[in-house]
């Protein structure tokens, strides 16, 4: 089996690759970078000294779950691009990764163009990081403990379409609190379960026999942009008291919950 994925240069992203790697005969990469010091040089994020300080939390606790960034084995091919440039792209560039079995899109920017619609027509498999419909749009789980609604932390497989998160569900992921996590340790285990039940419904073959299911746009709690994130949005957050240990699924209308 070939795989294609379209994703980030964290730990987390690498930690999807190095799994999916068990299963594929080939797993063809296209990396979108950023620094991997975020809040210290400014990129995506600004250099503040807020950002640097929320930023070290967050990858110390992807870290503790997902080790270190580092290379990958002889079965990933790759293509690293600067964050931003993936719709530019044309085909003859990335032609060799279009020819897979299952594609996969984890943590890459919106993709729009040629490229959306080729995706869309194979089906591929979006890893939304929150819980959909309920939040939708950039940093979900960071604005779901925001908002003190853990239980709203997860994860969502969605086929990809034209509008930003808007694709029909296959199954939501939801984290198990382990003693002493706080907020971004719970956070980042959404994320450690989002790979683990997308690879065991891929290593099944279930993945392909889930029918996908409509969002309901009337659920939704916040859509929020990159641009909602900053200094202000995280001195309110670090002075909050986000209770954990309340954390209930069963008033949600999850589908297809950790299969």
């Amino acid at each position: 089996m070939k795989i294609t994925i379209f994703t980030g240069n964290q730990s987390r992203h690498l930690h999807l690759i190095r799994l999916l790697s068990k299963i594929a005969d080939q797993i063809f990469c296209v990396f979108e970078v950023n620094t991997v010091f975020p809040g210290t040089i400014e990129d995506f994020f600004k250099n503040s000294k807020l950002m640097k300080i929320y930023f070290e939390k967050v990858i110390n606790a992807e870290k503790n779950i997902f080790g270190n960034i580092g290379f990958l084995n002889n079965k990933v091919k790759t293509l690293t691009i600067k964050r931003g440039d993936l719709n530019l792209l044309p085909f003859k560039i990335i032609k060799d990764a279009l020819k897979s079995d299952v594609y996969i899109i984890f943590g890459a920017s919106y993709i729009k163009g040629w490229l959306a619609d080729f995706l869309i027509n194979k089906n591929t498999y979006n890893i939304h990081m929150g819980m959909a419909p309920y939040y939708r749009g950039a940093a979900c789980n960071f604005w779901a403990l925001f908002d003190n609604n853990p239980s709203y932390v997860g994860a969502t497989i969605i086929k990809l379409s034209e509008g930003l998160d808007k694709g029909d569900i296959l199954f939501h992921a939801t984290p198990e609190l382990k003693d002493g996590d706080d907020t971004f340790l719970f956070s980042m285990r959404a994320v450690e379960k989002a790979h683990l039940v997308l690879f065991k419904n891929l290593n099944n073959n279930k993945l392909f026999d889930f029918k996908p299911l409509p969002q309901n746009k009337k659920m939704e709690i916040r859509y929020t942009q990159n641009k909602d994130f900053n200094d202000d949005i995280i001195k309110k957050f670090f002075k909050k008291q986000i209770d954990l240990t309340n954390i209930n699924h069963k008033d949600l209308k999850l589908i297809r919950h950790n299969v």
